[in-house]
């Protein structure tokens, strides 16, 4: 039985087939495609368990698709980016992708990665992280468990999962203060060895829908030098 089905989209052909080649070794069913374009066509219909994302593809590059993939569904995605290419990787992470990677970078470590983002994803159990309570609430917001749905006053917000299960979190824990070791721990798993920036960047994509004033935030706070705290 195959571990999962990964999809390699990169357009330098000796890493693509070294990708596909320990991949398989693995156990892996491997698709692979050579520009964004065939990539993103190869996801949405084959709908694999993890995809592997270079940035600089032709036809439509790597942060184009990721843009697209995450708005569309929640694949897992570890991009790849070139040494030194320090805004991509936190554009990356700001469009959602799970992880990235560095070229040149040994097989081993982008198994473990890919192993890592593969184990939370299909071990991440919602019981462990928020209450047995179905219905939160706080003032004029409402976080229905059950339902997995978050209104705000007479408005229903579109949360992605992860925003969800973070947002759920934090009101959940109201005046406690959680630091980004803490919160990657809960949501994201003990194993998570990403960037921890993606915590500031999903919280940022809440405020924007939660708050009345993103940059001035009064519900979701910021607590220098610790992390993130609910006040209601």
């Amino acid at each position: 039985m195959a571990e999962g089905t990964v999809l390699v989209i990169e357009d330098e052909e000796n890493l693509q087939e070294a990708l596909k080649y320990n991949l398989e070794r693995e156990g892996y069913d491997v698709l692979t495609a050579s520009d964004g374009e065939r990539g993103l066509s190869l996801a949405r219909d084959k709908r694999p368990d993890l995809v592997i994302l270079d940035i600089m593809l032709p036809v439509l590059d790597g942060l184009e698709v990721c843009r697209i993939l995450r708005r569309e569904h929640d694949t897992p995605i570890i991009m790849l980016t070139a040494k030194g290419e320090e805004v991509d990787r936190v554009v990356g992470l700001e469009l959602g992708a799970d992880d990235y990677i560095t070229k040149p970078f040994s097989m081993r470590e982008l198994l473990a990665r890919l192993r890592s983002v593969l184990r939370r994803t299909r071990n991440q159990s919602r019981e462990d992280t928020l209450p047995s309570s179905e219905l939160l609430t706080s003032g004029d917001l409402q976080v229905d468990l059950a339902g997995h749905t978050v209104r705000l006053g007479d408005k229903e917000l579109e949360l992605k999962p992860r925003e969800f299960d973070l947002l759920a979190l934090l009101v959940a824990n109201k005046g406690r203060a959680f630091t980004r070791d803490q919160i990657l721990e809960r949501l994201w798993g003990q194993d998570y060895i990403g960037d921890a920036r993606t915590v500031d960047v999903h919280i940022r994509w809440i405020r924007q829908k939660l708050e009345t004033v993103p940059g001035s935030p009064n519900r979701i706070v910021t607590i220098r030098g610790v992390g993130y705290r609910f006040q209601g």
